[in-house]
């Protein structure tokens, strides 16, 4: 039988509101273990080392998990990706995805997509699962459907953050996700001192992600911080 603490009873207190745990060992050891949980194939290692050669920052493989059970936990079957990058995120959306699903996924650079290509045939997914757009997310989202997707992944320029908010509800269906990857920016977020733009930026979006009444939202401690929010 279950009961509420007495008057007499010792009680934990609560963390401050605002206030952040400190990060022990153990917590870091964990999620480090979250990391290696993931088994990743050839393709994705292959996709890996080439962003690594480019001097690009990939996902880490279980914030990749996450973005995989998230495109199967709404069975997408479109996902419009911002920065596609050489596939690393594209490949585990993809993973997660409906069969007869689409991936767009959009990028300025095409030289990258073209990775991105061959790691996502290398990885057994047909041509017409991905549709590749080359040129900035404000340039291209303005282009794509209204409420046409169930999942929007958001890795792009931290400084287009909001307005990549505001393009991915009107592109999401009731229902959909919207999803941003990198928002503790190596921990400069809950950083107390001065900051650059970018992370003024990222803790913007938190706010109204957070205080929004159209979103249930959730900020999960994967890799750099993967921010998912539901569209009501």
């Amino acid at each position: 039988m279950s009961r509420f603490p007495a008057a007499t009873d010792t009680v934990t207190p609560r963390q401050p509101r605002g206030q952040e745990r400190v990060i022990t060992g153990n917590r870091q050891t964990s999620w480090a273990f979250a990391d290696a949980f993931v088994a990743e194939d050839e393709a994705l290692r292959w996709a890996r080392d080439r962003a690594r050669e480019a001097g690009l920052r990939s996902v880490a493989p279980s914030t990749g998990a996450a973005l995989r059970l998230l495109a199967a936990s709404v069975d997408a079957k479109a996902v419009a990706e911002i920065g596609t990058g050489t596939g690393v995120s594209g490949l585990y959306l993809l993973q997660g995805m409906r069969a007869d699903g689409v991936l767009t996924t959009v990028d300025p650079e095409p030289d990258h997509q073209q990775f991105a290509r061959q790691a996502f045939r290398a990885s057994g997914f047909a041509s017409n699962r991905a549709r590749f757009i080359p040129g900035r997310a404000l340039d291209v989202l303005p282009r794509l459907a209204d409420a046409g997707y169930d999942l929007v992944f958001c890795d792009g320029d931290r400084l287009e953050s909001l307005e990549c908010l505001a393009e991915s509800l009107r592109l999401l269906r009731t229902g959909g996700l919207v999803v941003f990857e990198g928002v503790f920016a190596n921990g400069r977020t809950v950083d107390s001192g001065p900051q650059p733009t970018e992370v003024i930026r990222l803790r913007e979006l938190l706010r109204a992600v957070r205080e929004s009444p159209e979103l249930v939202s959730s900020l999960l401690p994967v890799g750099d911080g993967l921010l998912c929010a539901v569209k009501r």
